[in-house]
């Protein structure tokens, strides 16, 4: 070949060169927006802190650090002697407030009694002045035997009335409304706090779960309200992945990711787009005081904002469990993926 087909030749390869550069830089700037990928992400999992309801030394405990739990599990133990004790004198006062309630149930019925005899005391008294009455005139009766039936119609209508007052403080007492009575209703409340003391006393786990953080022994005095130990919840695992802004467009709620964690590198894991955040904290703008506060320079180059993007996991295996804080690598499909969990907006 001569000089001027190798120069050709030359050239010929040279321009297959630039345009393969050239395809290949397309077809790779196509896929990374066709299909965006970050590795700003990792593992995470809802993690929820142990509480007890009640206060009291620590007796019994019955998980160690980073140990699976499952529903219903028994956690640890709150000492329940005082509460039990609170338990046992409130079923007797249910027992005694029970008792009261009959004898008040006769204080009521004697008291209507009483206030039945009034009631027939003063009528008869009523009748008997209404009788004698027409007999002052005809000379049969004394005016003074007249004032002494009179004295005694309104001394037995005061007895009436007191008797109808006792009836009714009576009936206070019984504090009964309707099919309620609220002594009794009281009580019976009063025993179910402490029944759910007791029982609060027994602490267990509300899900499936690792425990995490553990640091407490049997003997140590445990605060009503305050955590104890953490559990990371393994019911449900996600991802979140920080993508560029300028990827939102191909990303949306629905769509299957293929994820790559570094702890199993050759086993992708399959994940669906649950959402994606719709803020993030910005420095530039931020109000200091009443003010905002803004910057008063500005970069030449201005780099693309990252928002979180969750992606939830398909169930983990015996073999290859999630971690949380994990890093992970992502990149988002266009077929929708159905088949991991459920996903909402």
């Amino acid at each position: 070949m001569d000089d001027g087909g190798r120069r050709f030749l030359g050239r010929g390869l040279g321009v297959l060169i630039v345009a393969g550069a050239v395809l290949t830089s397309v077809w790779s700037w196509w896929l990374t927006y066709r299909h965006p990928r970050t590795d700003d992400a990792s593992v995470r999992a809802n993690v929820v802190g142990i509480a007890p309801h009640v206060s009291g030394p620590i007796v019994e405990l019955h998980v160690v650090d980073n140990q699976l739990v499952h529903e219903g599990d028994l956690l640890f133990v709150v000492d329940p002697r005082p509460y039990q004790a609170r338990l046992d004198a409130s079923r007797a006062a249910l027992a005694l407030a029970e008792s009261d309630l009959g004898a008040q149930h006769d204080a009521v019925a004697a008291a209507q009694a009483d206030l039945d005899r009034r009631t027939v005391e003063e009528r008869y008294a009523q009748d008997y002045l209404h009788r004698i009455e027409p007999l002052l005139g005809r000379g049969f009766i004394t005016a003074d035997k007249l004032d002494d039936a009179r004295t005694k119609l309104r001394s037995a209508g005061a007895a009436r009335e007191s008797a109808a007052q006792e009836r009714a403080r009576a009936e206070k007492l019984l504090a009964q409304t309707g099919d309620v009575n609220a002594r009794i209703a009281a009580a019976r409340a009063d025993v179910r706090s402490a029944e759910l003391d007791v029982e609060y006393c027994h602490v267990r786990a509300p899900f499936e779960a690792w425990v995490t953080n553990l640091n407490i022994a049997v003997g140590e005095y445990a605060r009503q309200g305050d955590q104890i130990f953490a559990l990371v919840d393994n019911r449900t695992w996600y991802v979140i992945a920080n993508f560029r802004e300028t990827f939102m467009p191909n990303i949306r709620p629905g769509l299957g990711a293929e994820v790559f964690l570094l702890s199993y590198p050759h086993h992708p894991v399959r994940g669906v787009v649950q959402g994606i955040g719709w803020a993030v904290h910005q420095q530039n703008g931020a109000t200091v005081g009443v003010l905002p506060a803004v910057q008063p320079t500005l970069d030449w180059v201005r780099l693309a904002q990252r928002f979180p993007v969750r992606i939830q996991l398909e169930p983990p295996t015996a073999e290859r469990p999630y971690r949380m804080g994990a890093t992970a690598v992502v990149t988002i499909r266009d077929q929708a993926a159905s088949s991991v969990g459920t996903a909402s907006r």
